[in-house]
This record gives structure tokens, sequence and C-alpha cells, in this order.
């Protein structure tokens, strides 16, 4: 036996203990009972136990640690080689001949083994005889391990090998270095303990296949998930370390031959295997083969469907301008097959299909119409086009017409359809993945999900747009209403002006009457001239006195008959848009006008009440019924005047509700009507002087 490396397999001991107690752990947690699940869990704490003294035995090497060692290493592989009957019988319990055979051959072997590490450990079998005992056995059983892989694997049903190819290929990888390290000795007469070192790394590496296997297994009875992007970066670590071990050992054999140069090559050796170690995992092509690998022959299905739709879901999560939103959608769908980027075309409102985003590709500036064969194609079929497959294959394909835009894509590889419920709504074309996928059912029907969810995604955005500019035109045209109400009421005050004109033209107050509402009207359409040219904003606020108010509004209509009163019982201060609440208070007022006769009564009252303001306009005039106040009063167009637009009860209920307030209405047909506009109060010391 030669020195013991302790660094290397007190390392690799240490690390084997650490990963035996993390999956021991996780297949104790995660066990529902069974026979098989329990012997997995007695070989994951036998294997515990043997790299427990493996490492005691590198930190304080003696012949008592190194008989217990290998006791313990009897004990692993007889519970490694009994777990594995088990599957074997579970998987056919009446077993042929030949298979009973390697049974009892396996166990036979076994008790030697054990019988021989015991006898050895008492010092009744030493020397080099005891020795070569001791490595034939140990060889024996690694090689039985070997054989009941083989057997398990080949004598499993073909439809459920998926299962346990993890667990075979971690296993013979395991018992195929046991047999290297005991064949080695056997030839040498002598144990390298640099070999027997390593079998820690070996068998912990090992370790994360049965894991994978046992998740795959459920007659084990383990609840288990095995992430794949755990399996990924493990297996990428792993490719990255047996890489730089043959660079390792390149070095060496450069450095043991080179002569006078072994020394700098061997330096630039592993630089170069560095820096091409680096390349390689930071190529998006070498992780592309990878994980498609890792998927193919590890997992039942190709896809983590729960990562993929949340990484898919979250891309889409975007906000901004309609660019990002459609690189996030072709990101998305590219990523579910390794593809760089792409095309995305959208329906427009012309019927025509037309760019619509990129990703990783130049602009292609080409429209297809909705009723050309290229999109009728897509809309009658529902395929998503693999172009490799119509250039192979094109019989699949009947009726396919490719556009001629398609030759400015030369790296094309799939046309994946939008739909919305049945309707075609756009495609994307997906770039050449960066490594080889195979189209299968797998792909096609993620790709048909998530196509159908990205197109919902790019309907809502498109509906979020119109309906922003439908709101833009809807506040325009409100605007408009409101301009043409405001201009009703002025046209009407001239009209009344020149139907007095032929009786008072002559007199001096009425002159000054006449000239003061020219000014008035001349003012307020120089102020909606400037509203509707500078797009002023029409709720500019400030502190408004009411009672004030009330006071302009009843002047306003002092040549209307029957006149307006005003009772001013307090002076509250509203904070308003003086034009505006004056416009909607005087309408309020205008219809107690309109509704009442020459000799009835309109009034104005202004009160406060608990800090809230009150601007109620009374009339005694022809009523209204509640079933017209509840359906009728404050709907838009809504009007009983022959030539009212309905829009005026509507402007005032809309405002004072913006402003925080509200409109009671107490009415009753014959009886009259009374209309309580709250406000919120502001303070006094708020108004200014000239509001005063």
């Amino acid at each position: 036996m030669n020195a013991v490396p302790a660094g290397i397999a007190a390392t690799g001991f240490g690390i084997a203990a650490i990963v035996f107690v993390l999956v021991g752990l996780h297949l104790r947690l995660s066990w529902r009972g069974g026979r098989q699940g329990a012997l997995l869990l007695y070989a994951v704490a036998a294997s515990l136990a043997w790299a427990a003294a493996g490492l005691g035995f590198s930190l304080e090497p003696s012949w008592l640690s190194w008989a217990f060692v290998g006791m313990l290493d009897c004990l692993r592989i007889a519970a490694w080689l009994l777990f594995l009957l088990s599957l074997l019988q579970a998987g056919a319990p009446d077993l042929p001949r030949p298979l009973v055979q390697v049974r009892q051959v396996t166990l036979a072997i076994l008790g030697l083994r054990f019988l021989s590490e015991l006898l050895g450990a008492n010092g009744l079998l030493s020397g080099v005889l005891g020795g070569q005992v001791s490595t034939v056995l140990a060889l024996a059983s690694a090689v039985a391990g070997l054989v009941t892989i083989e057997q398990l694997y080949r004598n499993f049903p073909e439809q459920s090998r998926w299962g346990i190819k993890p667990l075979a290929i971690g296993l013979i990888g395991a018992f195929f270095f046991d047999t290297y390290v005991a064949a080695d000795a056997f030839m040498f007469r002598r144990i390298d303990l640099t070999l027997w070192g390593v079998r820690g790394f070996v068998w912990s590496a090992s370790m994360i296949l049965v894991a994978i296997s046992a998740g795959r297994s459920r007659q084990w009875n383990f609840r288990i998930s095995v992430s794949r992007e755990v399996v990924f970066h493990s297996a990428t670590l792993g490719v990255a370390g047996v890489f730089l071990l043959v660079v390792a050992a390149a070095g060496y054999w450069v450095r043991y031959f080179g002569g006078e140069w072994g020394g700098a090559l061997q330096v630039l050796l592993l630089f170069s295997g560095l820096l091409g170690c680096a390349i390689v995992l930071f190529s998006g092509s070498f992780r592309a083969r990878l994980r498609v690998l890792l998927s193919k022959h590890f997992f039942s299905y190709r896809y983590d469907y729960r990562a993929e739709w949340l990484r898919f879901t979250q891309s889409l999560a975007v906000s901004g301008a309609s660019a990002d939103l459609a690189a996030a959608v072709i990101r998305g769908l590219a990523d579910l097959v390794e593809s760089p980027g792409g095309l995305l075309w959208l329906k427009d409102h012309n019927g025509r299909f037309v760019p619509f985003g990129r990703l990783n590709h130049v602009q292609v500036d080409a429209s297809e119409p909705v009723g050309g064969p290229f999109a009728q194609f897509l809309q009658s079929r529902g395929w998503i086009v693999d172009l490799a497959e119509v250039r192979s294959q094109p019989s699949i394909y009947e009726g396919f017409s490719p556009p001629e835009w398609l030759e400015q894509v030369p790296d094309a590889w799939l046309i994946v359809p939008l739909f919305v419920e049945v309707e075609l709504v756009g495609f994307v074309v997906l770039m050449t993945a960066r490594t080889t996928i195979d189209v299968d059912w797998e792909v096609l029907d993620l790709l048909k999900t998530a196509s159908r969810q990205a197109a919902v995604h790019l309907g809502r955005h498109q509906a979020t747009e119109a309906l922003l500019e439908a709101q833009k035109f809807d506040a325009f045209n409100r605007m408009s209403a409101f301009v043409v109400h405001d201009l009703k009421n002025l046209v009407a005050q001239l009209q009344l002006m020149l139907r007095n004109a032929d009786r008072h033209k002559d007199n001096p107050e009425f002159q000054q009457d006449m000239l003061d509402t020219v000014r008035h009207v001349q003012e307020r359409m120089k102020a909606l001239m400037s509203q509707l040219q500078e797009k002023r904003s029409i709720d500019m606020r400030r502190p408004v006195a009411l009672a004030e108010l009330a006071q302009r509004i009843a002047d306003s209509k002092r040549h209307q008959r029957p006149a307006v009163k005003v009772v001013q019982e307090s002076s509250p201060v509203a904070m308003a848009h003086p034009e505006r609440i004056e416009r909607v208070i005087g309408h309020l007022v205008q219809n107690a006008i309109d509704a009442t006769g020459d000799d009835g009564i309109v009034g104005i009252r202004v009160f406060e009440q608990a800090g809230v303001a009150c601007v109620e306009v009374a009339d005694n005039g022809c009523g209204m019924s509640a079933q017209f106040v509840r359906e009728r009063l404050f709907k838009p167009f809504q009007s009983t005047k022959d030539a009212g637009m309905g829009i005026g009860a509507y402007e005032t209920l809309q405002y004072i509700t913006e402003l925080g307030g509200r409109i009671d209405v107490n009415s009753e047909p014959g009886r009259g009507t009374s209309m309580q506009v709250w406000l919120p109060c502001v303070r006094d010391e708020a108004v200014p002087a000239e509001a005063a």
C-alpha cells in the first residue's frame, strides 16, 4: 500500500459524505413506504457510513481503520446489490433460471467477501495471499454489480426503462470504477490510494442520477421532483471537470516527456484548456445541445412545463412601446426552441399582415394579404410550418405557398401562427435554432399553446391602444358637445336681446345691458376659442365664493321671467373652475326658469352644513316624475326640450362628481323641483382677495 494522498482522499470522501447525507434526507422526507424505497435508503445509509470511515482513514491512517473501511465497503456494496436484486425481483416475480443463478452467485460473493474482511480484521487472513483474496473478492463483487445492473436493464420492460436509465448509468459508472481500482490492485499487488480516494468523487456524482431515477419510479414510493436546472448546471460542471482532467493529464504527459520545453508547454496547455473551457461554457450552442441531451435521456418529457410557462409568462410581462412587446413575444417563443430571434407580423385595419416587430434580425418591409394563399393556409390548417420539412417532404404541406418575402429571411425555420379563438391575427417567423431540435409533438404542442397566449396578449395590447384612442376622441367629442352647448346658450342670449331691441332700443339702460351682453358673449367665445386652440385643461381649479357666484347667475337672468331670487344664509367657498361651476349651476337655474311660468318662483339658496357647501336651486314649476329623475335626467342626449341637446344635466353631474360633491334631486310633478349641489368647503383665508 503506497502513501495516503490525504488531500485527495479526504476531499473526495468528505464530499461523498455530504452528498449521501443530503440525498438520504431528501429520500427519507419524501418516502411514502415500500420495500424498494427502504432498501434504497439502507444503501444510501451504508454508503454514508463507508464515506465517513474513508474520511477517517484519510485523516488518521491505521490498519484497524483500513479493515473497518473494508468491512463497511462490503456492506455498502451488499446494500446496493440487494436493492438492485429487489428491483429485478419486482420487475419479474418469476425469475428465469439464469437470473436466479446470478442472484445466488452474487449473494455468495458478498458472503465470502464479508467473511474475508472479517478474518482480515482479526488477523486470521493476512499477508500477500490474504490481500489478494480480498482484492479478488472486491473485484468479483464490483463485477457482480455490473452484471446485476445489466440484467436489470435488459429485463426491464422497454416502455419503463426511462425510469431506471439514470440509475443504471450512475451505478454502472461507479461499479466500473470500483472494478478498475480492484483490477489495478490485483495486477500490481498493491492498492493505489490515489485511485481509492477518487472513489468518493465518483460515487458522489452517481448519486445525482440515482435521485433522478427515484423521482421517476413510482413503485419505489418516493415523491421527488428533480430540478432540470440543477441537473443542467451539474452536468455542465461535470463536463467542464472531465475536460479539465483530460487537459491536466495531457499537461502531465507533456511535462514528463517534453524535455526542456515540458514545463512551458504544460502551462500553455493548461491555459489553453481553461480558455477553451470558458469559451465552451459560455457558448449558447453548447448549452442548447447539452440541454436537449439531458431532456432526451434523463427526463420523461423534454420540457419542464412549469418552469417554461413561468419564464414565458414573465417574458410577456413588459410595458412600454409596441416594439418592446413585439420583441418580448418573439423572445418568449424563440427561447422555447433555442432560437436566437425572429420576426412578427400582425393584422392591421386594412386587412393585411404587416411587420410589427423583430428580434436579432434585420427588418423585412413586406406585408401579406389576409386573403392570400399563405395566410389562408395558416388560417385553415392552423399548423406550425417547419420550413425544413417543407423542403424535404413538400407533400405533407400540400397547398402551402411560401411568400416571396420569405427569401429575405434565409435562416427562417418555423412559422408560428397566432390565433385568437379561430381568427388568425398574426404569425411569427423564428430563425434556425442554435442546436438541432427535433420538432416533435411536444415542441408543436408547447409552441401552439404559447402562441395562443401571446396572441391574446397582443390582442389585449391592441385593444388597449384602441381604447386609449377612442377615449381621446371621446374627450374631444365631449368638449365639442359642451362647446356647442355653450354656443347655444350664447345664441339664446343674443336672440333674447334682439327680440327686446324693437321695444327698448331707445332706452339707455337697455342699451347698456345690450353692450354688457355682447361683451359677455365676446368673452365667452374668446375663452372657448382659446381653449380649443391651446388644448388647455378645462379644470384649473381655484377658490370660488359660491354666494357671489349665485348672485352673478341671478343677475345674468334678470331679463327673463320669473326673476331669480337669491338667499345667502352664509358665504361658503369651494374649489372649482369659476367658469365651469358657473356654467353648470347656471344650467340648473335656466332649467328651473324654463319649467316655471312667468308668475312662478325660482330661487337660489346658498348655505353651509357640517363643513359642506350647498347651492340649492328650487322652483314651483311643472316638476318631474321619480322615474324620469332615475332613468333619464342625467343621461346624455336625453332632453324634454325641442331645442335641447340633453347634455347640460349630464355635464353638471359629471363635473360636480369630479369635484367630490353630489347632487340631490327632490321633484314632484305639478309641484316643482329642488336640486341641491353639495361641494366640499375650503377655509376663507384660502380665498384670494379678488375672489372674496
